[in-house]
């Protein structure tokens, strides 16, 4: 799995980093990234948070567009609940794509 963005920020939102160290996920070394072309072809599933016409798209490739606000600016009291619901479709998608529930 990989993250990327079509504009990222220069640094990680704090309050990112504070909800996902509440669920056991440790991102304060990582750093933000622009979406490469690579990364969308050697993927069999590209998943989108509102990119639009900035993301690349490539043929033969299954694209999901998840419509959620972003976190940036946001408290950690509102940024939980966009936590929450990618990690549900994030389990949604492992679960169709593997068949493993």
């Amino acid at each position: 799995m990989l993250s990327a963005g079509s504009a990222p920020a220069s640094e990680l939102n704090p309050a990112v980093v504070a909800v996902m160290a509440e669920v056991g996920v440790d991102i304060s070394a990582a750093v933000p990234q622009s979406l490469a072309a690579g990364m969308a072809e050697a993927a069999d599933v590209v998943v989108t948070m509102g990119c639009g016409d900035a993301c690349p798209v490539f043929p033969g490739k299954r694209y999901l567009d998840w419509n959620l606000p972003d976190p940036a600016g946001l408290s950690a009291d509102q940024v939980r609940p966009i936590r929450d619901e990618i990690a549900r479709r994030v389990r949604g998608l492992v679960a169709e794509l593997t068949g493993i529930t």
